[in-house]
């Protein structure tokens, strides 16, 4: 992974308008997509896969049918960080919002 930017938090407000909130008690961004049908829900976790591993670094998700919950925070680096708004942001992307 590359070296990791410090998040400016002014940022992350767009990214609430979209659905992503910050957990509580935690330097963590969280938001649940929910898809047409299973089938949708993966490809757009393929999608993600590829943008995720060319920019190494990975989120925390769960799938169970149509609806993906995604965790982002930068582990090694105690929080969050640029890495991670960009990754909200191209989620959001590859999910059309």
């Amino acid at each position: 992974m590359g070296k990791t930017k410090e998040l400016d938090r002014a940022s992350l407000l767009p990214l609430f308008g979209t659905g992503w909130a910050m957990v509580d008690g935690q330097d963590v961004l969280e938001k649940t997509f929910l898809f047409r049908d299973f089938k949708q829900a993966f490809a757009f976790m393929t999608a993600v896969a590829d943008q995720a591993e060319a920019m190494g670094h990975h989120p925390e998700w769960t799938n169970v049918y149509r609806t993906v919950t995604v965790r982002l925070t930068t582990h090694d680096a105690g929080g969050l960080t640029e890495l991670d708004a960009e990754l909200a942001r191209r989620m959001d992307k590859a999910a059309g919002y």
